[in-house]
């Protein structure tokens, strides 16, 4: 398969519960697993976006606005479609992993961290593209 879905790059889930959604991918497995035999990638999306903000809310309403759901997946390639677009996401390359996902405990610690980084990302304001839903 051609090096298409790389660390870093933005993508869009076609099928199953997060369709529609975007994801950043965190890390490629080509080869497969012993758990996952088939080419696969570690992903982090964006389950509910944020809500859109105006000038006249109050400063608690836009906290409570800008909140972001994310979610933590390992996802087959065949059911990413990738974008021309990435997201720099360096603290988070590390912490998911495939080893992420045996235990409830570390995959809800991971989405916490990946929730973090979201709203970080989105309070600078600089993907926006990504933190916006599609319209189809």
């Amino acid at each position: 398969m051609a090096k298409i879905f790389k660390p870093g790059k933005v993508a869009l889930v076609t099928r199953g519960r997060f369709a529609g959604k975007k994801v950043v991918i965190l890390q490629n497995l080509d080869q497969g697993t012993k758990a996952h035999p088939f080419s696969h990638a570690v992903v982090a999306g964006v389950e509910r976006y944020p809500l859109k903000v105006t000038k006249s809310m109050g400063a608690k309403r836009i906290a409570k606005r800008s909140r972001v759901k994310p979610f933590v997946r390992v996802v087959n390639f065949n059911h990413l479609m990738p974008t021309r677009y990435a997201l720099e996401l360096d603290s988070l390359k590390g912490l998911v992993s495939a080893e992420t996902f045996k235990e409830p405990s570390q995959r809800s610690a991971a989405k916490k961290v990946v929730k973090k980084t979201f709203e970080e990302k989105y309070q600078t304001g600089k993907s926006a593209w990504f933190f916006t839903p599609l319209r189809f």
